[in-house]
């Protein structure tokens, strides 16, 4: 099936999020998605079904940085 991750047109076989996330060989832990903008639960990975044109944001959470910073 064909879907939209991150603003490009991609092939995929995988027919659930969690199927995305291991075809992509992303960590699940460490990124959250949207379809059709909407945001999926992690609990949902492994139910949540994909479907032919469904647009994903994958996005992925950064760490880091001085605890005193000040502005």
């Amino acid at each position: 099936m064909r879907v939209k991750i991150n603003g490009e047109d991609k092939d995929t076989s995988a027919q659930t999020i969690a199927g995305l996330l291991e075809e992509l060989e992303i960590v699940p832990g460490r990124v959250a998605v949207e379809v059709n903008y909407n945001v999926i639960k992690k609990v949902d990975y492994n139910n949540f079904r994909l479907k032919e044109g469904d647009i994903v944001e994958i996005v992925y959470y950064v760490g880091g940085g001085d605890k005193d910073f000040r502005v």
